[in-house]
């Protein structure tokens, strides 16, 4: 088997990124490091991509911020537009260029990252989603890359340097919250599954159930992998129940304006018939009538602590994984109302 970047790392006690930047020739590094490196090197019979190292010498400070692979769907969520603006005003302060990768499917952006990854044109690359497998994250720890991901880790948690809410509690409060308001029917959309926060928030939500005693019933759950154009049949057919959920945590503002569609034409009022609540308080939440109770999770912020690890990583390689918490807060807006249970004031009847 050919010797990886990896092997030399093991062999020198570094990180892979540290080796790296000492095939870069990059001033970060320590003469003294970079001559173990070296060493290491020579022993193995590593031979590094010198055209590589010259260019990023010529190309340095510059940070790759690496999009979900998708064919629009991604390029029109304020969610990810807001993670960007957040990293490009950190990397403006400290004067690093950002690129953003996008692509169809998961090899057009695999292809797009190994061609910077070759030709050394990134210090690191910000990742902005995290997916239960993904190609592109594996690539990224194989080749010893610098990588900082936005959202919980799946695999290789101790190697990974990552930013997220706690997408668990989050779930969960915004459950408690439709609960106080004395629903018990409550229907929980989600998107893809394969994105870690999906589950983390249907983890919540089952939580709260649990917690007062609700028995979990799945056929209220509703998966949408993507935004449904038209009319939704797993929608349709969640309030043609002759008990229909009374009201909906949904996992992101994009499907809650498809629900609120939906709604509409089912003849439901909202928040009359049915509660909606949603995350990422996006500029979506507040533009929909009635304007949605939605969960801010701070994407901007996410973005800011993002850019902020992968500069302090960048510039002292040695560092070891950070994980990064970053607070969420309910914003309550129109999209919700008691249903008489608890709150004396609210009347299913008068409404």
């Amino acid at each position: 088997m050919p010797v990886t970047i990896k092997d030399v790392a093991a062999l020198a006690g570094v990180s892979p990124s540290t080796v790296s930047r000492t095939c870069r020739d990059h001033p970060s590094i320590s003469r003294q490091t970079k001559e173990k490196v070296r060493q290491a090197m020579a022993k193995l019979g590593y031979e590094p991509n010198f055209q590589a190292s010259s260019l990023a010498t010529q190309n340095s400070r510059t940070v790759g911020i690496i999009l979900p692979p998708s064919e629009w769907e991604a390029y029109q969520n304020p969610f990810y537009l807001e993670m960007i603006r957040g990293i490009s005003q950190y990397c403006n302060q400290k004067q690093y260029i950002n690129t953003v990768i996008t692509g169809q499917n998961e090899d057009e952006v695999l292809q797009a990252i190994k061609t910077m990854a070759r030709t050394g044109l990134a210090e690191g690359f910000i990742v902005l989603y995290s997916r239960e497998q993904d190609p592109v994250l594996d690539y990224l720890y194989e080749e010893g890359l610098l990588y900082v991901l936005i959202g919980k880790a799946c695999r290789n948690v101790n190697q990974t340097i990552y930013v997220d809410n706690d997408n668990v509690l989050a779930g969960r409060e915004a459950a408690e919250y439709l609960l106080n308001l004395g629903h018990v029917r409550i229907a929980c959309l989600s998107g893809d599954r394969f994105l870690l926060y999906n589950n983390d928030r249907k983890m919540g939500y089952m939580l709260a159930l649990a917690e007062r005693g609700i028995p979990f019933d799945g056929q209220l759950c509703v998966e949408v992998p993507s935004v449904p154009e038209e009319q939704d049949q797993a929608l349709e057919a969640l309030f043609a129940r002759e008990d229909r959920p009374t009201a909906v945590l949904v996992s992101d503002d994009i499907l809650a304006v498809a629900l609120e569609k939906t709604c509409i034409g089912l003849g439901l009022s909202i928040p009359g018939d049915v509660s909606i609540l949603s995350f990422n308080n996006s500029l979506l939440s507040r533009l929909t009538f009635p304007p949605l109770t939605s969960v801010d999770v701070n994407a901007c912020q996410l973005g800011i602590e993002a850019a902020a690890q992968m500069i302090s990583h960048v510039e002292n390689p040695e560092l070891v994984a950070t994980k990064i918490i970053v607070p969420h807060h309910l914003v309550e807006r129109e999209s919700c109302a008691g249903t008489g249970r608890f709150c004396g004031d609210w009347d299913t009847e008068t409404i």
